[in-house]
């Protein structure tokens, strides 16, 4: 194979950093399989026709693919030769995201089938007992009914749904560890009593085997424990935060202790160690308040779906994940919605770092229906078991971000309906079932259970709102009594009456604003565009304001970050290039709000 640089080479998994790992980006062998007939004509064993430069998409410009038709099958080949050091260990091939269901093979020997385009999964290669093997992958994806997130279910882009993504979409990895080792950690912060606890599971348990954690601060060790692995329980470690050494994390001070891991075997030798971090803070809820470390925090939150014009969902570089939260942050946003996406951990691992806040949430448009595929199958119409498994495992990654202040799987859905066919769709029961896997996962952030509608949850912990009334005094009144019948709200005739919770408008705005464009080209936004730039900010200012001014909202999202392909309503262009003057935006933001007096 031709010798490339390795794209997005940095370590994948930041908040759970071990030594020995091989980064395997860069050029694979490609073949498209339309007919999803790769297996019977021989692609176990084939040379494939093209080659891809993973981690980018095939209908990423990136991947030199460039292909945005209905890809059914993919499949990928590489040979990969292991450090000489590395024979004798246990072998753990990461696939941090590929779209969307996935069938892995060993030297012609099938390991591992996973589901699912937005979450991780490992191939456990058991002891490596040679320097070569070959990987196989094939996925599958075409029109079928999935949790697909933004992406087209038409060939063309159209309104809020952009170019497919098929395949592999992340890094691909391979982490030497011994044969028995620690998996990811769950950090839990608690603030009243100056500790974190650390959760460790771990491979497999055996006598004499302990855990220890280091807790450091710029290079001081502030505390130490130890545990033992024990046959009935997962090893938990509690670190106390000295009172001189305490520091909380938040937005403006994003202050983060690392902690050192330590799987110890019986006679005290370190077998394998490990780094992370983790910031003190807290997320409550008192009444309609949401408090980060006790105190109301308004959040100016931005619509964030990650798209690229050269990667589609893939960042082109580390760099320009670091960058867009940095565009956010200059136009006056505190955080983000990470929308219909579960977007990429360093992405997370940068919103710790700068003092980001956001909510993690699913790309769980699809699941109802997709189509043409779904109206051609009525009866097959219950993938609500693939949506909860991969928030799941969504909830898992991502619980110990401090960044992250919230979770909502469901974004404008949820409702039960029959088909023209007469085929019921049972939605009501995926977000129930999203929404109490999330609080069985994570009994520390507040969740939602679906953004904007449909809200048939009784004891969800937030309610929202989705509005793009473009008139900011209409807009303004809207929210002038939230026990109101409410029938504003999108979906408005399918909710829940409002019961009380902490309320904010999480979608509104969406100004379309493009005045470059010709007026025959295809272009998508909320309400008439504004006639001029100054009416832009005028009309930006009446909508903030509005929320501003209202101490029962305690934040609000405004749509969106940047432009994706023909919807035109981000406060950048699609390429990040400006669009707007960020310090006005940003000044119009920064009041108080009502909320926070």
């Amino acid at each position: 194979m031709t010798t490339v640089s390795i794209p997005r080479s940095e370590y994948p998994r930041p908040s759970f950093v071990k030594e020995n790992w091989l980064n395997l980006n860069g050029l694979w062998e490609f073949e498209l399989d339309q007919g999803d007939s790769g297996i019977y004509r021989g692609l176990l064993e084939k040379e494939y026709s093209s080659r891809i430069l993973v981690p980018f998409c095939p209908e990423s410009s990136l991947s030199g693919i460039c292909n945005t038709d209905f890809l059914n099958a993919v499949w990928y080949r590489r040979e990969v030769e292991i450090p000489e050091a590395w024979i004798g260990k246990r072998g753990l091939l990461h696939f941090q995201a590929v779209d969307f269901d996935a069938t892995v093979w060993i030297d012609g020997k099938e390991l591992y089938n996973h589901r699912g385009g937005f979450t991780p999964f490992t191939v456990d290669l058991g002891t490596m007992t040679k320097g070569k093997f070959t990987i196989v992958l094939r996925a599958r994806d075409g029109k079928s009914l999935k949790p697909y997130g933004k992406q087209s279910d038409y060939y063309d882009s159209y309104g809020c749904r952009y170019t497919r993504t098929t395949g592999i979409w992340q890094t691909v990895w391979l982490e030497a560890v011994p044969d028995i080792y620690m998996k990811r950690p769950r950090i839990t912060p608690n603030r009243e009593r100056r500790r974190f606890q650390v959760e460790i599971p771990v491979s497999a348990n055996r006598v004499g085997y302990s855990v220890r954690g280091i807790l450091s601060a710029d290079g001081k060790v502030l505390a130490e424990d130890d545990v033992a692995i024990s046959s009935d329980f997962t090893p938990q470690l509690e670190l106390n935060v000295p009172a001189e050494a305490y520091h909380e994390w938040e937005p403006g001070n994003p202050f983060l202790y690392d902690i050192r891991l330590e799987l110890r075997d019986a006679d005290g030798k370190v077998v394998e160690s490990a780094m992370c971090y983790a910031g003190m803070r807290s997320v409550t809820i008192d009444g309609k308040r949401f408090l980060l470390n006790g105190k109301p925090l308004f959040q100016r939150l931005v619509l964030d779906q990650g798209y690229y014009p050269d990667g589609i969902l893939t960042a082109p570089s580390d760099e320009a994940l670091v960058h867009d939260i940095e565009l956010s942050m200059q136009a006056g946003f505190n955080g983000a919605r990470l929308h219909q996406k579960v977007f990429e951990e360093r992405f997370l691992y940068h919103a710790d770092r700068m003092g980001y806040l956001c909510w993690g949430e699913f790309g769980d448009w699809g699941f109802e229906r997709s189509s043409e595929f779904y109206y051609e199958n009525p009866l097959v119409c219950q993938p609500g078991a693939t949506l909860v498994t991969q928030w799941l495992e969504a909830l898992e990654r991502d619980y110990s971000h401090p960044s992250i202040v919230g979770w909502c799987a469901i974004n404008e859905s949820g409702t039960d309906y029959m088909t023209p066919e007469g085929a019921i769709v049972t939605t009501h029961d995926v977000t129930r079932g999203a929404f109490l896997a999330a609080k069985a996962t994570d009994r520390t952030r507040p969740v939602l259970d679906a953004s904007g509608c449909t809200h048939s949850v009784r004891e969800s912990d937030i309610y929202d709102c989705h509005d793009y009334e473009q008139d900011p005094e209409k807009f303004r009144s809207h929210f002038a009594d939230l026990y109101g019948e409410n029938k504003f709200f999108y979906g408005a005739h399918r909710n829940l009456r409002y019961n009380g919770q902490p309320f904010f408008p999480s979608e509104f705005g969406g100004i379309r604003w493009n005045p470059a464009q010709a007026s025959n080209e295809k272009s998508w936004g909320y309400g008439e565009p504004p006639k001029s730039l100054e009416e832009f900010y005028e009309r930006f200012k009446g909508l903030v304001d509005a929320v501003l001014d209202n101490p029962n909202i305690f934040g609000y999202c405004y749509t969106q970050l940047t432009d994706v392909f023909i919807e035109q309503n981000g406060i950048c262009f699609f390429d990040r290039t400006l669009k707007f003057d960020m310090e006005r935006l940003r000044k119009i933001q920064a009041r108080k709000a009502a909320y926070e007096i």
